[in-house]
């Protein structure tokens, strides 16, 4: 790191907008509103700003330390880790791990992402030690690089996945189930039996990308029943991984469940069965119901919902009933019958594919070939911002 000539007001910048651009491209990365375009004019410009803070040199670490203590929140710790990495600096990234502590589970998210954006090259003199270290949370560091970067770390794998701390096994099982390694079978299926709900759930959907979906179903099901939390993960997975007839007949089971009703309402567009329509045009004139209609409507066509005027960010725009209501876009029903009736789905558009419909063809492709690794669905297309 060096000490060059910057104006400092620019410097600040930089700091400011790599946070804020990250922190939406989180929101977004896995979500049916952008595309893998829509991400990329995010990164480009994000990019930009990480580019200038190390341009910057020690001026650009400055700032965003100073930031960070100013704001000690996700999208600032995201900034330190990533600066940190990509110059390789071990005393750096020791101090951004650091400060990832006061930030919490969230703070290891961002570290997590500041991975995920360092190229294998910056990451090698650490991930070796991570995976090596007695501390648990290093290790799970350590995971996340081989998550993020497909890499497989041969047998060590195995001593991962039965490690004492459930993170660290959590971590390795996902990776397990990600990679094809069937290997691993055994320890994915002891994750069944898992400590946390989240140790379980993890191992399901590896066993599911292993061909093992009938041991992992029983867990599924238990899950969506008592971690309403995980509720709406694990009937994704399930759904993903049941026949089309029996998987209607389970959903319907939850959509009469009253703890159940959002989360499965939500996810019936994944059978892409557009006859559902009707129904879930009435569902979008329930407060309780509106947005999650919303999301299961996107999953049914390849349209680009940004384009047309069949969404709202203003629930008043819906009634006094939905005023209070804190998730946005929210469709507006009688515009979506309109809309149905008229052209039956939007016939003649160009095919939009949102990064939830590249992240469930990539799960459906490998549950259909258990020895084809997970793809890495978080592809974009890096064109400027202003094209």
């Amino acid at each position: 790191m060096h000490r060059v000539a910057t104006i400092a007001a620019i410097v600040d910048q930089h700091a400011e907008d790599a946070a804020f651009l990250w922190l939406r491209r989180r929101r977004e990365i896995d979500g049916p509103i952008l595309d893998e375009t829509d991400i990329g004019r995010i990164d480009q410009r994000l990019e930009a700003n990480l580019e200038g803070l190390m341009a910057a040199g020690k001026a650009g670490w400055e700032a965003a330390q100073a930031r960070f203590a100013d704001y000690a929140e996700p999208g600032e710790l995201f900034v330190l880790g990533t600066l940190a990495m990509r110059w390789s600096d071990a005393k750096l990234v020791t101090s951004a791990i650091d400060a990832g502590v006061s930030v919490g589970e969230a703070g290891f998210s961002s570290l997590s992402a500041a991975i995920a954006r360092t190229p294998r090259y910056n990451l090698r003199p650490f991930v070796a030690q991570w995976l090596d270290t007695s501390d648990a949370r290093l290790r799970c560091l350590g995971l996340s690089a081989l998550w993020h970067h497909r890499v497989d770390p041969g047998p060590r794998l195995h001593d991962l996945a039965s490690h004492s701390d459930a993170n660290v096994r959590r971590r390795a099982v996902r990776l397990a189930g990600g990679l094809g390694r069937r290997d691993l079978l055994p320890a994915v299926l002891a994750g069944l039996d898992g400590e946390t709900a989240r140790e379980r759930l993890a191992a399901a959907f590896a066993a599911c990308l292993l061909g093992e979906a009938r041991s992992a179903h029983p867990v599924i099901d238990k899950i969506v029943l008592t971690e309403t939390d995980q509720a709406e993960a694990a009937i994704e997975i399930r759904l993903l991984t049941t026949p089309p007839k029996a998987a209607k007949g389970w959903l319907q089971t939850r959509l009469g469940q009253p703890l159940l009703r959002v989360a499965a309402t939500a996810s019936i567009g994944l059978f892409g069965d557009p006859s559902v329509m009707p129904w879930l045009i009435e569902k979008m004139r329930e407060p309780e119901l509106v947005f999650a209609a919303g999301l299961a409507m996107r999953d049914l066509f390849e349209v680009d919902f940004n384009d047309t005027d069949l969404f709202t960010i203003d629930p008043a725009d819906l009634g006094k009933a939905f005023e209070s209501l804190n998730h946005s876009p929210l469709p507006v029903a009688d515009r979506v019958a309109a809309w149905w009736d008229e052209g039956r789905g939007g016939r003649g558009r160009t095919p939009f594919h949102s990064m939830r419909r590249l992240r469930l063809d990539a799960l459906r492709a490998a549950i259909a070939a258990t020895d084809t690794p997970l793809t890495d669905w978080r592809r974009t297309r890096r064109f400027p911002a202003w094209m």
